[in-house]
């Protein structure tokens, strides 16, 4: 077993920073500038605005590879299709509690998944309102930054900042050794249990337990537990199996 050397400490390239419909293009210059004092390489943006553009190199202040490299999707369910490992940030109260960590627990979750083959993200929200409900209904967990009860406004790039000192911090102290653990299959991904999370939903409205007029938060209920669980490939198609078998008995006996 051996230490990491600190200036050797990588922290993998499928870890990206996402940004979700950032409205400043400043912005998006100042998180990249973020991403590169910590050695994060790619940045995603979900339908930006004002990139690329002046502001956005300016404010970067030399993270130019960073921006050379972006990637951009039209929405967070295509930015998030590959990844089997999804973080949130957040500092809203929802009626549906999200299962929280701390920056520094994030990190370390991170880097254990992305050393294991996982595609990680972890999403920013819009300057104004944050992340959705329907934007952490992709996600597994949601890092709650410790900011001051009476002004916990965070400005985008210093939150991005503090997630990637983290994982910075995670990735020098990391121990590695000859057997570190993978994964027996891979994490199921976005793309994956978007569609399982179709099925389901038709199969409890055919049988009845599902009314789409009166959802009670049914399906983001259910999108929690099964986030929270992190299914794996195998995990996956057993329960796309089960359903699919269940619905096939219930038009026979019908």
């Amino acid at each position: 077993m051996k230490k990491v050397d600190d200036m050797q400490a990588q922290i993998p390239e499928h870890v990206s920073i996402t940004l979700v419909t950032t409205m400043h293009p400043g912005n998006i210059g100042a998180s990249a500038r973020a991403m590169k004092t910590m050695g994060v390489k790619q940045l995603d943006l979900v339908a930006p605005n004002g990139f690329p553009g002046a502001e956005v190199t300016a404010r970067a202040s030399g993270a130019d590879d960073i921006l050379a490299q972006v990637r951009i999707f039209e929405n967070l369910a295509a930015a998030t299709s590959d990844c089997g490992y999804v973080l949130g940030t957040s500092a809203r109260t929802r009626n549906i509690r999200w299962p929280l960590i701390s920056p520094e627990q994030a990190a370390r979750q991170v880097l254990r998944q992305a050393h294991a083959g996982t595609p990680v993200a972890i999403l920013f929200g819009t300057e104004r309102t944050g992340l959705s409900n329907a934007d952490l209904e992709l996600c597994h967990g949601v890092i709650a930054i410790p900011t001051n009860p009476g002004f916990s406004s965070l400005n985008l790039a210093a939150a991005v900042q503090i997630v990637c000192y983290e994982l910075r911090k995670a990735a020098m102290a990391k121990v590695v050794t000859t057997s570190t653990p993978v994964r027996a299959t891979s994490a199921a991904t976005g793309e994956q249990m978007q569609l399982f999370y179709q099925q389901l939903e038709q199969y409890l409205r055919d049988v009845g337990f599902y009314h789409p007029g009166k959802p009670r938060l049914l399906m983001r209920r259910l999108k929690r537990m099964f986030n929270r669980i992190q299914l794996d490939q195998s995990e996956y198609n057993l329960l796309r199996g089960i359903l699919a078998a269940a619905d096939k008995a219930g038009k026979d006996n019908s």
